[in-house]
């Protein structure tokens, strides 16, 4: 079975045609810049659509974005990294373009049903995936279905607030995005190095603090630096406090974890199994494995094509 996905970012949108028969495979794959309005956008993927459609009968489609959207009636809402976007009805424009029914899915979720059917997750029947990527949310799966909540948006977990105070994220300090995205890392990292009377040579080096990124961060970390290795310890500690919380409310046999989490659990992992040791019920985290996500190499696009299945 033929499908394709529309994969939409802040900065590039990907459209792929996948067939999919108990794994999926990537057939064809495009990828522009994200143009200002959403028309336009939908306008230079086109030729690609179509050209997918004519080498293959295709089912349906899927759509993977950053929230809020509304995946009931397909309308993406206000994703802060999409503002000309608000209000666009994407699988109304796919079905009355391109002649194929639609499925949209807010990236976290995509994410969760990719890794679910195809990647990390596969086998079990109640996870929680965690993006830890530019921001950070979560998709639930529940007695083998995608959990979404009253209107769509359960598993905004990056919003809750760990500590009253710390590194800002979805909006509000101290919050779970604002100690485990890869944003939050650089900003917790830019606060350790401003409250410090010398300035750590690795920021230093990346040319101050507002060049800091986790990427970079974790580099320094991996080669032994000091600092750079605190930071992370300490998003890995609260990672710890944040799933301790998702485990013993859920009791999910598995957590799968993507982005940052995927690159740095060496740098993550220690101080997070730390503070579930003490933190979590051992009934609960006895029944649950944490493992990085598998779908490493454009998630995005097995996302949608995920989405896509459940026409």
């Amino acid at each position: 079975m033929h499908y394709i996905g529309f994969d939409i970012g802040g900065t590039k949108c990907a459209v792929s045609l996948g067939k999919t028969e108990n794994a999926v495979e990537i057939v064809k794959r495009a990828e522009i810049a994200t143009l200002p309005s959403p028309q336009a956008t939908m306008e230079a993927l086109a030729p690609f659509v179509k050209d997918f459609l004519r080498a293959e009968s295709v089912k349906g489609s899927g759509v993977s974005c950053g929230g809020p959207l509304d995946s009931k009636k397909g309308v993406i809402l206000s994703p802060p990294n999409l503002t000309g976007w608000h209000g666009f009805a994407v699988c109304e424009y796919i079905s009355r373009e391109f002649g194929i029914p639609a499925r949209l899915r807010n990236d976290a979720d995509a994410c969760a049903l990719a890794e679910w059917k195809y990647g990390a997750g596969r086998g079990c029947e109640n996870m929680v995936f965690l993006t830890f990527g530019t921001g950070l949310g979560a998709g639930l799966i529940f007695n083998g279905r995608l959990y979404e909540g009253a209107n769509g948006n359960a598993g905004e977990v990056g919003h809750v607030r760990l500590k009253p105070h710390g590194p800002c994220g979805y909006g509000k300090a101290g919050s779970f995005e604002g100690f485990c995205s890869g944003g939050g890392i650089a900003r917790l990292a830019a606060d350790r190095a401003r409250a410090l009377s010398e300035m750590p040579a690795c920021v230093r080096e990346m040319g101050g603090v507002d060049k800091i990124t986790a990427k970079k961060l974790a580099a320094y970390a991996f080669d032994g630096d000091a600092f750079a290795a605190e930071v992370f310890a300490e998003s890995g500690e609260m990672l710890g406090y944040g799933l301790a919380a998702l485990i013993d409310t859920l009791n999910p046999e598995r957590v799968v974890i993507g982005g940052v989490y995927m690159r740095a659990e060496r740098l993550l992992a220690p101080a997070m199994r730390a503070v579930l040791e003490r933190e979590a019920l051992q009934e609960t985290l006895s029944a649950c494995e944490i493992v990085p996500a598998a779908l490493s190499e454009n998630v995005g696009d097995y996302a949608a094509l995920a989405a896509a299945e459940e026409i």
